[in-house]
């Protein structure tokens, strides 16, 4: 198994950091976090090295989607929240 991503809390939510990680380990990370959210937690934000272009049919069903918010260069930051 390779490197585990890191992550936090603070006050805009639980963070994963999954920059670096070969695929499919970020994929499987994120999807890992999102199954564990409890109801009511919060937004959980991304932070990618890349557009995760696979990640989002996969939180479209289970109800899940993801915005995009502004980050560093080289960085691509998402919130993921459950649909209304």
């Amino acid at each position: 198994m390779g490197v585990e991503p890191k992550r936090w809390r603070d006050t805009q939510g639980e963070h994963i950091d999954v920059r670096g990680l070969p695929p499919p380990q970020p994929l499987v990370a994120i999807l890992r976090l999102v199954h564990e959210a409890q109801p009511g937690g919060g937004a959980l934000l991304v932070h990618h090295d890349r557009d995760p272009l696979g990640l989002y049919p996969e939180l479209a069903e289970i109800g899940w989607g993801a915005e995009r918010l502004d980050a560093p260069a080289g960085e691509v930051l998402l919130r993921l929240q459950p649909d209304p």
